[in-house]
C-alpha cells in the first residue's frame, strides 16, 4: 500500500514550551526526528539544554532556550534567539503547565468540620494565590506564548498550534480543582483559537493525556518503595487498559496533528489519549 503522505517536517521550526519535562522532551525528540528544527523552551535553562543535547546526540537539530511562559518579555527574548538561529516558527507546542500543592485538597469528599482540623486541607482552606498560580501557569502559560509566536504563524499557509489539555478537562478529578479548571480552560481556548485563526491557515488542536508517570506526579502515583499508591490503584481500576500510558504513546497523535497531509481538515479538537479512561463509566 502506498500512503499518500509521510510525516516529513523538514524545513519546519518547532517551538516546544515546557520542553525540559518528560512528556514534552519526547514531543520535541519526535518532531526533530521528522526533520524539524526544534527550540526547547523551559524555565530552567539547564533542563532545556539537556533535552536539546540528547536530541543533537541522535543527529537531529535542537536548541535549548530559557523562557518564562508567564513573562511576555522573556518569551519575546526567546523568540529573537530562535529567529537568529532557526528562523520563524511553524509549529507551536504549548506544553508548559502543572499543579501546586496549595491548590489541592486533602480529602476527596468534604466532611462537616474538616475546615476546623489542622491535619486536613479542606476546600475552604484552598489558597487563592496558589489557585491563581495554577490557573495562570496553565492558561496564561498557553495564551502568552501563542501571542508571541502566532505573529509568525499568521504569515504562513501551513501552521500548527498544539496545546496540552488533560483528562481533567473532560471529567475533573477529586482533590485538584485548580488544575482541573485550568485544563478545562485550555480545551475551551483551543476551540476558540481554532475558530479565531481559521482564516489565516493556522490549525489549532490539543492532546488530552490520561495518566502517564512523570517526574511531577511520582509522589502521587507511587509509594516510597516503588509500589502503587492507593490513588494509583483507583486510577487503574478506572482505566480499561489497566496501566499508565507511556510517553511514546502520545507521539502518533502529536505527529498526526502536526502533519497537514494527514490532518489538514482537522482543527478545534481535543484528542484523549487515555487508555479508555474517558469511555469507562465505572461499571
Amino acid at each position: 500500500m502506498n500512503l499518500p503522505f509521510r510525516i516529513d517536517l523538514s524545513g519546519k521550526v518547532a517551538v516546544v514550551t515546557g520542553g525540559g519535562g518528560v512528556l514534552c522532551s519526547e514531543f520535541a525528540r519526535a518532531l526533530a526526528a521528522c526533520g524539524a528544527k526544534v527550540a526547547i523552551l523551559d524555565l530552567r535553562k539547564e533542563a532545556a539544554e539537556a533535552a536539546a543535547e540528547s536530541i543533537r546526540a541522535e543527529g537531529y537539530e535542537a536548541m535549548g532556550v530559557a523562557a518564562n511562559v508567564l513573562q511576555k518579555d522573556s518569551l519575546l527574548a526567546a523568540r529573537e534567539e530562535i529567529l537568529s538561529a532557526y528562523g520563524t516558527c511553524d509549529i507551536l507546542l504549548n506544553g508548559a503547565g502543572g499543579n501546586h500543592p496549595k491548590g489541592t485538597t486533602g480529602p476527596e469528599y468534604y466532611t462537616l468540620g474538616d475546615e476546623d482540623r489542622e491535619d486536613v486541607i479542606s476546600f475552604f482552606d484552598l489558597d487563592p494565590d496558589s489557585v491563581g498560580f495554577v490557573f495562570n501557569l496553565n492558561f496564561l502559560g498557553t495564551l502568552l506564548p501563542t501571542q508571541v509566536f502566532a505573529r509568525d504563524l499568521v504569515k504562513k499557509d501551513d501552521a500548527v498550534i498544539l496545546n496540552v489539555s488533560s483528562m481533567n478537562a473532560f471529567c475533573p478529578l477529586t482533590k485538584i480543582p485548580a488544575y482541573s479548571g485550568a485544563k478545562a480552560a485550555i480545551s475551551n481556548f483551543t476551540q476558540w483559537l481554532a475558530v479565531h485563526f481559521s482564516k489565516v491557515g493556522i490549525r489549532v488542536n490539543a492532546i488530552a493525556p490520561g495518566f502517564f508517570a512523570t517526574n511531577q506526579n511520582q509522589a502521587l502515583l507511587f509509594n516510597p518503595d516503588g509500589s502503587l499508591s492507593a490513588r494509583s490503584e483507583k486510577i487503574l481500576s478506572q482505566t480499561p487498559m489497566g496501566r499508565f500510558g507511556k510517553s511514546e504513546e502520545l507521539i502518533g497523535t502529536l505527529l498526526w496533528l502536526c502533519c497537514k497531509e494527514a490532518s489538514g481538515f482537522v482543527t478545534g479538537i481535543v484528542v484523549p489519549v487515555d487508555g479508555g479512561f474517558s469511555a469507562y463509566s465505572g461499571v
